[in-house]
This record gives C-alpha cells, sequence and structure tokens, in this order.
C-alpha cells in the first residue's frame, strides 16, 4: 500500500482550503447578478444562494415532516414503499445495485402525486402534503429565477428560454428528503437496515451528477457534503441551514452547449450526528427535446450533443450506475467516432 506523504497531503490541503465556493446574493444588482451566475455555472457548477425568497417557516415545516417520518419505526416507514420509485426507500440508490448508507423519501412535485402519496407516508396527510407543495412552489421560483438571470448571463435573447423547461404544467420535477443515520466504524447496523461493510465505507451517497436542469438543495446543520472540482479536487460543503445551494445538472449541460458544466458530487455520513437533505431536482415534461440552445452553436464552438427527450435521457441514466457519465452516451464526436470504425471495417 502507497502512503502519501505528508507534503503531499499538505499541498493538496492547501489547494482544498484556496476554493472558494462562490456566494450568490440575489438582493444584487441584476446585470452583476446575472453575471456572477453565469460564471460560477461555468466554473463550479455549484453555488450558495443567499437573500433567497423562500420563507424559513416553508423550509422548518418540511423539515418537520420528513424528522417526524425518519423517526418512525422501521414497519411504519416500509408501508410508504412502493414498487415505482416513489415512496420510502432505504440504501438502494437507483436499479443497478448502487448501495447508500442512508434512506429517503422520493416524490414527484405534481401536487396529485404528493397528495396520494403522502397518504402512505404522513397521519396527516394533508398537513404533509401542504408542506411539500409550499416548499416545492418556492424553491420552484427561485430555479426559475436563478435560470432566467443565467440566460441573461449568456445573452440569450430570451431569458425565459431556460426557465419555461420547468414553469411547464407537466413538468418531470421531483423532491428528496435524504436522511442520513450516524454511522460509526465498526458499528453493524442501524435501523431500519444493516450496512454493509461500515468498518471501510463511509460514503453515504456515491460520486454522481444529477441528470436534471438544476438541483436547488437545502440541509440541515450536519455537513458530509462534497463536491468535485474540475481538476478532480474534493471539496468539503459547509452547512448552511438557512441558505440554499444550487447544482448544475447535465441537461444544463447540455442546453449551453457544455458552456455549464454538471456538477460532480457526494455525501459522506457522519459518526455522530444524523443529517439531513433536501433536494428539487428541476426537470422538464418527458416529451420535451433537450438540444443545446441556438445562441450556444457557433462556428467556432459547434454542437456538442445529439438531440433527446427527456424521457430517452431518464432511461439512459437507469441504464447505467451511479458514477457513469451519462452525457458520453450522447456527444456528437462519439456519434462521429462510432460511423468512423464501421466504414473502416467495412470491406
Amino acid at each position: 500500500m502507497v502512503v502519501p506523504s505528508p507534503t503531499s497531503i499538505m499541498i493538496r490541503t492547501k489547494k482544498i482550503n484556496a476554493v472558494r465556493i462562490p456566494t450568490i446574493d440575489l438582493s444584487m444588482e441584476r446585470s452583476k447578478l446575472s453575471e456572477f451566475i453565469a460564471k460560477a455555472c461555468e466554473e463550479y457548477g455549484f453555488f450558495k444562494v443567499v437573500n433567497h425568497s423562500v420563507p424559513k417557516e416553508v423550509i422548518s415545516k418540511l423539515e418537520d415532516e420528513g424528522t417526524e417520518f425518519f423517526s418512525k419505526t422501521s414497519l411504519e416507514k416500509r408501508q410508504a414503499s412502493t414498487t415505482t420509485p416513489f415512496g420510502y426507500g432505504c440504501k438502494n440508490i437507483g436499479p443497478n445495485g448502487d448501495m447508500g448508507d442512508l434512506e429517503y423519501l422520493l416524490l414527484h412535485t405534481n401536487p396529485l402525486s404528493i397528495s396520494e402519496r403522502s397518504k402512505t407516508i404522513s397521519k396527516d396527510p394533508i398537513k404533509f402534503s401542504c408542506a411539500v407543495n409550499d416548499y416545492t412552489e418556492a424553491v420552484k421560483e427561485v430555479a426559475c429565477e436563478i435560470l432566467e438571470l443565467a440566460a441573461e448571463g449568456l445573452w440569450v435573447p430570451d431569458k425565459s428560454s431556460l426557465s419555461k423547461f420547468i414553469r411547464d404544467v407537466h413538468s418531470d420535477s421531483l423532491l428528496r428528503i435524504n436522511h442520513y443515520p450516524p454511522v460509526k466504524k465498526g458499528n453493524d447496523n442501524w435501523d431500519p437496515c444493516q450496512l454493509q461493510n461500515s468498518n471501510k465505507n463511509t460514503i453515504g451517497f456515491g460520486e454522481h451528477s444529477d441528470p436534471q436542469i438544476l438541483t436547488i438543495l437545502r440541509s440541515n446543520n450536519v455537513g458530509g457534503l462534497q463536491i468535485s472540482t474540475h481538476h478532480g479536487l474534493w471539496i468539503p460543503v459547509p452547512p448552511e441551514p438557512n441558505e440554499l445551494y444550487v447544482m448544475v445538472g447535465d441537461a444544463l449541460q447540455v442546453l449551453t452547449n457544455g458552456r455549464f458544466v454538471s456538477v460532480r458530487h457526494r455525501v459522506l455520513t457522519n459518526e455522530m450526528k444524523p443529517r439531513m437533505s433536501m433536494m428539487y431536482f428541476a426537470a422538464p415534461p418527458l416529451n420535451w427535446w433537450i438540444t443545446p440552445l441556438s445562441k450556444m452553436v457557433t462556428a467556432h464552438n459547434p454542437c456538442l450533443y445529439k438531440s433527446f427527450t427527456w424521457a430517452q435521457y431518464k432511461q439512459a441514466a437507469y441504464s447505467l450506475r451511479l458514477g457513469d457519465s451519462r452525457l458520453d452516451l450522447f456527444k456528437v464526436q462519439k456519434q462521429e467516432d462510432s460511423h468512423l470504425v464501421h466504414a473502416s471495417s467495412s470491406p
């Protein structure tokens, strides 16, 4: 086994400490704001938002609902499990064997879907539904505002060219509430699920990028989230219960023709305190086409991705492992290379 030298560890630590996660103040003057958002999306694909419009009581009500649900017994929580992706889940992340030391609730943001799902989640389904609907509507407005500012920062003529994808009534946006119980090394299990290799694995949610357009994330005061820079450095993100974090997703990378890059991230478990996070995944309707905006395609910057519907991309994402690079399947260059290989191999 190769042990890193103290010098290399110090250099890496200095590099990590030198990275400053961008902070976007939504009360700033609009032209500067759009410029800063575009720059943050280009350089990190990630930033913190302060002075946002989501009321604290809306955040706290949803957090209270999540805390109440995850404090239930294993049997009670499993009553909210289904064969669909929605409802309660534990450890299984997707259909391809990815595992994490967490449990979660996954909900479609359609109010009718929330109302139906809440019947198995809460003893007071109306109260739960209201908390979820109020939160998703509030963060949706933040997401739309950010996308419109990003479009302005890119000098796209129609500022709604990005936000319209998630404003549509048939949007496929999701809400996910993750709960990471404390995981101590050497501890064999936690309720409700047994851990695997807990003495070796401190990963609560493995490295990945989000497939949607934009993610709005809020967590409690327990850390664990890390983002990867373009140079492969893992940067810890300090918990900010009153603020929001924004992540660029794969679909936005395509819409901007690679100008914005989706951020890879992961979550580490905490040995002492439970972490709970709430993610709003802003997505278009299933049948909407995702293709680079015309403004983003020029002779010097040709189209990098072939067009696809959101349903096609979801299907591709679910066919791969969590950490796989899904966008590689849709790169124009990959498609052209394939044609060249077939041409060279033909008689």
